[in-house]
């Protein structure tokens, strides 16, 4: 136990980082995550052959179960089954390392606390305290912890955050009490082979956005609603890196179900269970009962079909939670902001991409309900009603061929003032300020591939910018935010955000 304690706290010489520590079970060695540098999988792999960390044993030719655990939440990993473990040895060593971990964690807290303060007293950087007209303001942003590869969850949850009308809603609701009487978020330990259905998407939500603004200087480790997650959405199992957009239509559209489902815990994940396989695309995801996610993020689009033979015109209405935006191919190779080469691509340039008339080519013949046949056709769309809050989506991702390959282009986006008006329908019918938008929040994917890299998110909150890494938050300026490369901006509607509009 002394060699744990000592890598415990000085395996960052190693890592040269101090985030996502997970420490061996064989040999008690202490490396970063997969999210960091990923030494935790390459002291596995290491440990094969030749076994040089690991104890030799009478069968070195076969693959060793390296059996790791997170430092922080205590959840145990074995890296050949590739799958988290809940079962112990008969001697319950691996819950006899787990109770050491907290030891260890709680009787450093007090002597970290007293080192923490006085660095905050001495330095004006991470002190986090602004001057705001004379006066000193604490910046009470929280981070949220990696758990390995969860970055695409904690962007999502840092933009939603910063969601005024969406948070507040949320952060009043009351606790939920499920069936067996417990509250819901109970601390377990993942694993993909647990059967307890009864859990709640919501108030795990809720209590992870009501942890994120208490001013708390450690970071909250939303392990309780990943577990959530794990149990209503099979497609994120698992601790590779994902979507954060998938993710983000995935929570939204649950959330939604789980609303509709009314408070006990048990009907709403039975509802979400049902529909778990649905694609997040799927229009149903608001339909039925109005909730405060369709309300604020819920719009309307007609899509105008014509045919081209015989001129009948097909008009359609869709739903939507978010505009999909393709980056126009003729910007597609301008990946810097200062490029001369060429006029730089703007949100405007995508929306207009989006709206613009289309002609569709022979694989979407369009099927003319007079000419009774497939026909060419042009396809055209219009907003006819939007949303409190405007989420768009920059398509980077792409195949070609066999890969999915990433579209860095860089996207020039306002922060203030995006008039959407002459995308709409009738705009004839809505007033000036319900068309004007600002920035609220930006999700940034950086890396080159969607199963790779890594998100970070800016929101903004009270009038400044926070830059939101992981367990990292910092404050920011406008100048850094407009000069990050979107993957999905969140605009709100500029009546809405003053308060002057209600659900």
């Amino acid at each position: 136990m002394i060699q744990l304690v000592y890598c415990v706290f000085f395996f960052s010489l190693v890592c040269r980082s101090n985030k996502s520590p997970w420490v061996c079970l064989t040999c008690s060695s202490v490396h970063c995550g997969r999210y960091v540098n990923g030494h935790a999988k390459k002291h596995y792999e290491d440990a094969q052959v030749p076994l040089t960390n690991h104890k030799k044993s009478e069968k070195q030719d076969k693959p060793q179960h390296t059996v790791c655990m997170d430092c922080s939440s205590y959840s145990t990993y074995c890296y050949r089954c590739d799958d988290f473990v809940v079962n112990d040895t008969k001697l319950g060593l691996v819950q006899k390392v787990r109770e050491h971990l907290q030891n260890l964690e709680n009787s450093a807290f007090t002597a970290d606390r007293h080192r923490k303060r006085k660095l905050l007293e001495n330095s004006s950087l991470n002190s986090k305290l602004l001057k705001v007209n004379g006066s000193t303001t604490a910046i009470c942003a929280t981070g949220l912890r990696n758990l390995g590869n969860t970055c695409f969850m904690n962007a999502i949850l840092q933009s939603l955050s910063n969601i005024e009308q969406f948070c507040c809603y949320f952060k009043e609701l009351p606790a939920v009490e499920l069936r067996n009487g417990k509250t819901a978020g109970r601390r377990t330990y993942h694993t993909r082979s647990q059967g307890d259905n009864n859990v709640s998407l919501v108030e795990e939500f809720r209590k992870t956005l009501c942890a994120l603004w208490q001013g708390s200087q450690t970071a909250f480790s939303p392990e309780s609603l990943f577990y959530v997650v794990w149990k209503i959405m099979p497609n994120f199992r698992g601790y590779q890196q994902q979507d954060a957009h998938e993710f983000m239509r995935y929570l939204l559209d649950h959330l939604h179900l789980e609303l509709q489902g009314g408070f006990n815990g048990v009907s709403r994940s039975a509802i979400l269970q049902e529909n778990s396989t649905l694609s997040a695309s799927n229009k149903c995801c608001i339909n039925g009962a109005s909730t405060v996610v369709t309300a604020i993020f819920g719009g309307i689009l007609q899509n105008e079909v014509n045919c081209l033979i015989c001129g009948t015109e097909s008009r359609k209405f869709d739903p939507f939670l978010d505009l999909s935006l393709d980056i126009p191919s003729q910007f597609r190779n301008k990946r810097s902001k200062n490029q001369e080469n060429g006029p730089v691509c703007s949100l405007r340039d995508c929306l207009r991409s989006f709206t613009d008339l289309e002609e569709l080519d022979e694989t979407e013949l369009y099927m003319c309900h007079k000419c009774k046949k497939k026909q060419k056709s042009t396809k055209k769309f219009w907003i006819q009603k939007l949303p409190k809050v405007l989420c768009l989506h920059l398509k980077r991702f792409h195949w070609t061929a066999y890969l999915r390959n990433k579209v860095d282009t860089y996207v020039e986006f306002p922060l203030r003032g995006l008039d959407m008006k002459c995308y709409l329908l009738e705009p004839e019918n809505s007033g000036p300020e319900h068309c004007l938008y600002d920035l609220a929040a930006v999700v940034v994917h950086h890396g080159s591939g969607v199963g790779s890299g890594h998100y970070t998110a800016y929101a903004a909150h009270e009038g400044r910018w926070f830059h939101f890494n992981d367990s990292t938050v910092t404050l920011t300026d406008e100048d850094t935010v407009v000069k990050a490369k979107a993957y999905i901006l969140f605009y709100v509607e500029r009546q809405a955000r003053a308060g002057s509009d209600k659900l």
